[in-house]
């Protein structure tokens, strides 16, 4: 018995030094890389709030304007999102189509796609149909950061609304058709109030990703359209005004705290009532209801299709005919770069896999050695989920203003760039690792610790079996989101070492000229593979009806 307990308590020190060492390791990295940086910004935002030149800039017209474009280019984008996607989460959630996972899964590609890749798409239509200087002009328009929004956050809608839509009962829908209530009238009465946790959801996420848009609205919106993100970046890069571009990002900051706030109690109502539930409603489509799915499958293609396959044929337009010279141009220097666009590329997939490594990393330890079930794992899961509601151009100033003294003298390294990007994609590892760790029995870990394993081997054999599906979803999550990256990586000095893809696009997207133009489509079309091949992959082990979106 005596040496039954000598056994025990070494082990027993052994886990306690070893969860320790876990917790320690993602606590310091995010107080280090997120909560510093975020720190100083408040400070800073308060201390220079009273300022005169903040106190200009404030209470001046033009930044009234600013807010209130901000706001209604948001909640547009988040109503014209649904009305067009609401078709496709219906016939996605009720209909048994061919090819219905494959559909489900390209529908996911826009929305991992690069801002700057996007906007570099939207580019291409305008000057490809003429609609940046004619008649007809949307270049430079509201209207063309509407469209851009809507095209991004499309699977954001299907998949949400979708899911939930695919869990919910049929028979009370036809239940009031059999008696007498016509498609309308059962879509409004009966339907839309059974959806309006997911449509709420939905809306919070989609206004939140419209309302913090950096890359969208920097190129399509032009120097005249601007909200409050992009004049954080304006007053922090271009004009070197920390003071008012800090307290800028202070009021963007609360901004975005209160929505992410919102969305957090709406998704804690995306719940579906196991009385409503009676198995999935997919059914095979008859008659009228193919042309349903018709006009759906062409709507889609339109608004999703042909910015893509513009910006294909875009990148492949050479003069007079088609070829390959843009993609072949890209290994040469260009003056309006510190490097080849093909060394930004090579950067980019570098610090990608560096990103979502550290992400695995992090996020796997903070989750493996919590797994959110005692308090101080639930504010850990927390406080690393900030970042995913906390506005990348927020992060990159605060790294700049924060990280500039020893012995966190860190923003001119090149490292600085694949940690930050890190810090958003920890989020997406979070919630893909957190509900496994979960769902793992203790009694599993119990047996493999009664037969004598020692905890890094119940870690090893046990917990990381279980997770690993979840920890390759939340790696490419990671990389994709690394990968087009572009608001916190604005404000890292550019030198051929730091320089990224998503950099490249949009400086030569700001130059005239068709050979720099068909680099930048070029280089966005190589981009849109790349994370078109990563949302494949998070698809293909998020399962069909549960993932991160």
């Amino acid at each position: 018995m005596d040496r039954a307990v000598g056994r025990t308590r070494p082990a027993l020190i052994s886990h306690r030094l070893l969860r320790g060492t876990a917790l320690a390791i993602p606590i310091a990295f995010g107080a280090i890389f997120f909560a510093l940086p975020v720190g100083s910004i408040l400070l800073r935002g308060l201390r220079s709030a009273t300022g005169d030149r903040v106190q200009e800039v404030l209470t001046g017209s033009s930044f009234a304007g600013i807010v209130w474009f901000s706001v209604w280019q948001a909640v547009a984008s988040t109503i014209l999102t649904i009305i067009v996607a609401l078709p496709a989460a219906y016939v996605l959630a009720r209909y048994d189509v061919v090819g219905r996972r494959v559909v489900r899964a390209l529908l996911v590609v826009p929305f991992v796609l690069p801002t700057v890749v996007v906007a570099g798409a939207f580019e291409a239509v305008f000057t490809r149909f003429g609609l940046d200087d004619g008649a007809v002009v949307l270049r430079h328009t509201p209207w063309a950061i509407l469209l851009a929004h809507v095209f991004f956050n499309y699977a954001v809608v299907v998949r949400i609304v979708g899911t939930f839509w695919d869990q919910l009962d049929p028979r009370p829908e036809e239940a009031a058709r059999v008696l007498g209530a016509s498609a309308l009238q059962t879509a409004v009465q009966v339907t839309l109030p059974r959806l309006r946790p997911a449509l709420g959801s939905a809306a919070a996420i989609v206004f939140l990703f419209s309302f913090t848009s950096f890359g969208v609205i920097l190129l399509l919106g032009g120097p005249g359209l601007a909200t409050v993100e992009t004049e954080i970046w304006r007053y922090a890069v271009n004009r070197t005004e920390f003071d008012v571009a800090a307290a800028l990002a202070l009021l963007q900051l609360l901004a975005v705290v209160l929505l992410v706030i919102l969305t957090t109690r709406t998704e804690k109502t995306r719940s579906v009532d196991a009385a409503t539930v009676a198995g999935r409603g997919l059914r095979k489509p008859q008659g009228r209801q193919w042309a349903l799915i018709a006009f759906v499958a062409a709507s889609a293609a339109v608004l999703l299709g042909i910015p893509i396959l513009t910006l294909i044929e875009r990148s492949l337009a050479t003069g007079d005919g088609y070829g390959l010279a843009n993609y072949t141009a890209l290994t040469e220097q260009v003056n309006l770069l510190p490097a080849s666009a093909a060394k930004a590329l090579a950067n980019s997939l570098l610090y990608a896999a560096i990103a979502a490594g550290i992400a695995v990393v992090i996020g796997g330890l903070a989750a493996l050695s919590t797994g959110g079930t005692n308090r101080l794992g639930s504010i850990l899961d927390v406080g690393l989920t900030l970042p995913l509601g906390t506005s990348a151009v927020t992060l990159g100033l605060g790294i700049l203003i924060s990280l500039d003294t020893p012995p966190l003298d860190f923003r001119t390294r090149w490292w600085i760039v694949p940690v930050a990007h890190a810090m958003i994609g920890i989020p997406f590892v979070l919630r893909g690792v957190v509900p496994a760790v979960r769902g793992i029995g203790p009694q599993l870990r119990e047996a493999a610790a009664t037969l004598g394993a020692s905890p890094t081997k119940v870690i090893r054999e046990v917990d990381l079996p279980l997770v690993a599906r979840a920890l390759v979803v939340g790696a490419a999550f990671a990389f994709a989101v690394s990968l087009g990256e572009f608001g916190a990586t604005s404000f890292v000095p550019r030198r051929p070492e730091t320089i990224t893809a998503p950099i490249a696009i949009f400086r030569l997207l700001g130059q005239p000229g068709d050979v720099i133009r068909g680099q930048a489509m070029a280089l966005s079309v190589i981009l849109m593979v790349i994370t078109g091949l990563s949302a494949l992959l998070i698809e293909r082990f998020s399962g069909t009806s549960r993932g991160l979106l």
